[in-house]
């Protein structure tokens, strides 16, 4: 509580408390949007994704992972959030994809949001000819095809749709940073389990219905790691948020598209996390299976409650590059130099009353809780590995005991403040 309330105070900006949750309209129709899922499950063995010590490839999938498309237009102007059951676009990937699918659809760089739900269970994803395994560089090479294909069903099923937001909670994740003290006095944080830390419970949904009131798409934003599954897997698997993904469309109907957005979630993990894979004993629940369909099962609830729909006819989007303050290299400390930076990719939109940011990098939760807090838009979804993957993002506090996300860190303790300031300052300007 302390480092959420710290990293608020460094803000300068009127502070919105809203309500649990809402259904909310603007004022004029003429939104139109369109929904479309693929298929990106691999179909040979692959490396995967998550953790660098696991080296084996592949032996299996337990459940199909997807690639699904929300995309809107208003007023001559586009927004395309992309959902992808992966652990987001890394090793120079998110460029490679973003400026194909930019230049096919002439969107402007604010107008897509490609995003992985950070599953640890998929591939790995790679453009690197000499050092990716051969199947993993057949399947970046044919991931690239799908996403074109995507895209293009979505925007060409364009009509006119209404959109309604709710909120709802989960206690699914849990803040991972626990504190260990030995028989010495010695204390550390590790990965584990704090289940008194800070998180971010909110579930955000979204409702898009067409104009005779079907059900068209159901996106929601939920701040957790998909680590269910650990390093000893083999497995396939869209982990938490994917399996949400699924009993969503499962419970709601098939034709109904469920994108899922992982919120700043750096330092929170499902509440059970480094399994070897899915326990088969007989009466026994999977633990990735229990708490997706935990998630689902809330998101199905608010999707049900909200009660009324409204037209939505104006988007703004903005994009930049953000250079950070990088943490001081070893040699640049004993010269005495002034430290770098590092880019950090920022897009921002807005579709009538809701906001949307995404961040290109693992931000901890405390960063999304600001965020949210200093929107100008009662609602926002912060969307994290999305458009690049620059690495942890974590406040100020949290460097002085350190731990996981602080070493493997590349920014400096005042980053987390600069990135607050600038996604609301640019949320305002929208």
């Amino acid at each position: 509580m302390k480092s959420r309330i710290s990293i608020l105070g460094c803000l300068s900006v009127l502070i919105v408390l809203v309500g649990a949750s809402c259904a909310w309209a603007a004022s004029s129709s003429g939104l139109k949007a369109g929904a479309a899922r693929i298929d990106i499950t691999p179909d040979q063995p692959v490396t995967m994704s998550g953790y660098a010590a696991r080296k084996e490839l592949s032996t299996g999938v337990h459940d199909p992972l997807s690639a699904r498309v929300l995309a809107f237009e208003a007023g001559g102007k586009r927004l395309v959030l992309v959902s992808t059951d992966l652990i987001g676009f890394y090793g120079g990937t998110a460029d490679h994809m973003r400026q194909a699918l930019l230049r096919e659809f002439r969107l402007e760089p604010g107008e897509l949001f490609l995003a992985g739900i950070h599953t640890h269970a998929g591939p790995t994803l790679t453009i690197d000819k000499e050092n990716g395994h051969p199947n993993n560089l057949e399947y970046t090479q044919k991931l690239k095809g799908k996403l074109l294909d995507v895209v293009r069903q979505a925007m060409n099923a364009m009509e006119p749709v209404t959109l309604g937001l709710g909120v709802g909670h989960s206690p699914m994740g849990a803040n991972r940073r626990e504190l260990r003290v030995t028989t010495r006095g010695e204390s550390s944080i590790v990965l584990g389990r704090d289940p008194y830390g800070p998180t971010d419970k909110e579930v955000l949904v979204l409702k898009v219905a067409k104009a005779d009131g079907t059900l068209q798409a159901v996106a929601f934003d939920y701040a957790t790691h998909a680590t269910c599954l650990g390093g000893r897997n083999l497995t396939i698997s869209g982990d938490v948020l994917g399996l949400a993904e699924q009993f969503v469309e499962k419970i709601l109907g098939s034709d109904v598209i469920a994108p899922a957005f992982a919120g700043a979630s750096g330092n929170i993990n499902p509440w059970f996390r480094g399994l070897t894979g899915f326990d088969t004993t007989a009466g026994w629940v999977p633990e990735p299976v229990l708490l997706g369909t935990f998630l689902g099962q809330e998101v199905v609830h608010v999707c049900r409650g909200i009660g009324r729909t409204g037209p939505a006819d104006k988007i703004d989007a903005a994009f930049v590059k953000l250079p950070l303050p990088a943490k001081p290299s070893a040699d640049a400390a004993k010269k005495k130099e002034a430290p770098g930076t590092v880019p950090f990719t920022v897009t921002v939109a807005r579709l009538g009353d809701v906001a949307f940011v995404g961040l290109g990098a693992e931000v901890c939760t405390e960063i999304g809780v600001a965020i949210k807090a200093g929107s100008p838009c009662p609602h926002t979804f912060v969307i994290t590995h999305c458009n690049a993957a620059a690495g942890y993002v974590a406040p100020k506090e949290l460097h002085v005991p350190g731990g996981y996300e602080i070493t493997s860190s590349p920014f400096a303790p005042e980053a987390a403040d600069v990135l607050i300031r600038e996604a609301i300052r640019m949320l305002h300007r929208l």
